[in-house]
């Protein structure tokens, strides 16, 4: 079953389209990486599934119970974010808002749940460290756990390996794949690393503007003899080949039988 369906949506702003006709849907056992150049349409399809704008056409929708607050989501780190003076578990617990309601304060099951997933990613021992005080890599890892205290179906991951070096990179990937596959947790991740998108991920969203691809992963790097191909040049080429291409209309000749024969006979000798 589909938790987030995109259903021929346009998204833009100010009445001008950015992305066109996008058309996927997520299950839970998705793992999908959504690539492109910049200013293809990566971010405003992330703002589009947040619900911070609305599509211009076609409908963003959610299903088997996940409602729109419940996507877990890191956005890219700003340096505001990276100096943020508060210890690793209330920024973690802070990821328990959307899930308040009308109570005023965290309950002993909020700081449960971020306790629990401080565990699972492995930072318990930096609970009541410093934020700002972390390593690059600690810091994704606290605002990982932050999203999972949001959600228990979706994470929406916004470029979470920018900055890293690639110690930290590879530990993110392989964080984020062990949510996926033991937690049953659905991904979506923006990404510009495309080695290790087709590594870990199961699905692929290409964007150039519109959709170029939208599938399983080992299907977009095969090539036609069944080989690995560089797909990103691939569908760049494709889509530049069909915007020069131009097709002009077949003139009306009628169908003359006797002057086939006689081309027939002519080259037959």
């Amino acid at each position: 079953m589909s938790i987030l369906t995109c259903n021929h949506v346009t998204l833009g702003y100010d009445g001008v389209p950015i992305l066109s006709d996008i058309n996927f849907s997520v299950g839970q056992d998705t793992y999908l990486c959504v690539i492109g150049e910049n200013g293809a349409g990566k971010s405003t399809l992330v703002k589009g599934i947040l619900g911070l704008i609305k599509p211009m056409s076609g409908r963003i929708e959610t299903g088997d119970g996940l409602k729109a607050n419940e996507i877990g989501y890191l956005p890219q780190q700003t340096q505001i974010q990276k100096d943020f003076p508060a210890s690793v578990r209330e920024v973690v617990v802070s990821g328990r808002i959307n899930s308040m309601g009308w109570r005023p304060f965290m309950t002993k099951k909020d700081y449960a749940e971020a306790d629990k997933n401080m565990e699972l990613l492995g930072i318990t021992n930096l609970r009541d460290h410093c934020y700002q005080d972390l390593s690059g890599g600690q810091q994704q890892r606290v605002l990982l756990a932050r999203a999972l205290c949001a959600t228990k179906k979706l994470l929406l991951l916004d470029e979470p390996v920018s900055g890293l070096d690639p110690v930290a990179a590879r530990d993110m990937y392989e964080l984020t794949s062990m949510i996926n596959k033991e937690q049953g947790i659905a991904i979506i991740m923006v990404s510009h690393d495309l080695d290790e998108a087709m590594k870990y991920s199961n699905h692929i969203l290409h964007l150039s503007h519109k959709q170029l691809f939208f599938g399983k992963t080992r299907d977009y790097i095969a090539g036609e003899d069944g080989g690995v191909v560089n797909p990103i040049e691939r569908y760049l080429k494709r889509d530049a080949a069909n915007h020069s291409r131009k097709v002009e209309p077949a003139a009306s000749v009628p169908y003359d039988a006797s002057a086939k024969i006689k081309r027939q006979e002519e080259n037959n000798g």
